[in-house]
């Protein structure tokens, strides 16, 4: 798997908590300019295309051993350090090496990814979304998946309630669907990510 080590689960958050070794604190035990514990990289392949969300220790440790590159700083001059080095925290990094990744697993459903796959747009009228509402209501029979959810705005749901699209006369412009996994490198996270994600999410 190109010698990175610990594969990250593909378009998942790796479950490795914590911060880089050595992360020695400013005074008053605290660093300004230290990422939180847990903080969130996102990882590309060597193709540039999103592969995973990792921690800030994991990335710092591939950086570390030449196995990943530093795409785009974090913001606010966050930085990790030890004794001897100091590392600016990194927002989006790549493989040095491409990782072949034979077995997409299906991307979990969240509100967030609702949204982020809609561009954040009501299905139903165009305008801001803020929540999500399934095409065929629950009591309707309808599921909880990517087929059956949409963004939506809050008239638009409140209006819809469990009726049927065909029962107010409404369409959908398309249907919903899964996204691809390929360009679902952070839709598995219930957060929105961060603005400097974006350039490799729109290009994914």
């Amino acid at each position: 798997m190109g010698g990175i080590g610990r594969q990250p689960a593909p378009g998942g958050a790796d479950p490795e908590p914590g911060e880089a070794p050595g992360n020695v604190p400013g005074p008053g035990g605290h660093d300004p300019g230290a990422l939180p514990a847990g903080s969130r990289v996102l990882l590309l392949n060597a193709t540039f295309e999103p592969l995973a969300v990792v921690t800030a220790k994991r990335a710092v440790v591939l950086m570390l051993a030449g196995k990943a590159e530093c795409v785009q700083t974090a913001l606010g001059g966050a930085a990790f350090h030890s004794a001897n080095l100091t590392i600016p925290a990194p927002s989006v990094m790549r493989l040095s090496r491409y990782v072949r990744v034979p077995y997409r697993r299906p991307v979990p459903m969240t509100r967030a990814g609702i949204l982020r796959r809609d561009g954040r747009r009501c299905a139903y009228c165009g305008k801001r979304a803020d929540t999500i509402d399934h095409v065929v209501p629950r009591s309707r029979g309808g599921s909880h998946d990517w087929d059956n959810c949409v963004a939506a705005c809050r008239p638009c749901n409140s209006r819809k309630a469990d009726r049927l699209l065909s029962e107010l006369g409404w369409n959908l412009a398309e249907p919903p669907a899964a996204p691809r996994r390929g360009a679902a490198g952070v839709m598995v996270l219930a957060v929105e990510p961060p603005p400097a994600w974006e350039p490799w999410l729109t290009a994914a």
